[in-house]
């Protein structure tokens, strides 16, 4: 057994979770409920989905150190789709592309090559990008099922684990 297989695709099976759970939760959400905003400060449940579905792609592109420019406008092609099942499509596709690199890449790769991000001066190793990708989407997730259960959903911690 390759303990580094088993350790990269533990957390991807977990990120899977996040995803599948990300999406179940966004097709439960009304049209009207889009611009809905807890408060001045805060994102709305469209921008926080926004987000949210890009992360798996724009995530990649950023450790593939890519240009702020770059990650900009993958940003507004996520901004731009309407829909939950437009949105649930295209973070799963972000998802197969992130799942792809990780899983082609070399374990020496994946436990020591570093990149360096646009806002950042020093790099992370490629299983710390890992990491850091899955906390962010269990972050935002979380955030989600906040903004739905402030609007009255009716979901529970079952809906974060299917």
């Amino acid at each position: 057994m390759n303990a580094v297989h088993t350790l990269r695709d533990v957390l991807l099976h977990e990120m899977e979770t996040g995803i599948r759970s990300t999406c179940l939760l966004l097709q439960k959400v009304k049209e009207t409920d889009w611009p809905y905003r807890p408060a001045d400060n805060m994102r709305s449940l469209k921008e926080l989905a926004d987000h949210l579905i890009a992360i798996p792609e724009t995530d990649l592109a950023i450790m593939q150190e890519k240009k702020q420019s770059d990650i900009t406008e993958l940003e507004k092609r996520y901004g731009a789709l309407q829909s939950a099942e437009e949105m649930t499509a295209a973070m799963e596709k972000g998802y197969e592309q992130f799942k792809s690199f990780f899983t082609s890449m070399p374990d020496e790769e994946f436990l020591t090559k570093k990149t360096t991000p646009f806002y950042l001066e020093t790099g992370m190793t490629q299983s710390r990008w890992l990491a850091e990708t899955l906390t962010h989407i269990f972050h935002h997730r979380a955030q989600l099922f906040n903004y739905l259960k402030q609007l009255g959903y009716h979901i529970n911690m079952f809906d974060l684990y299917i």
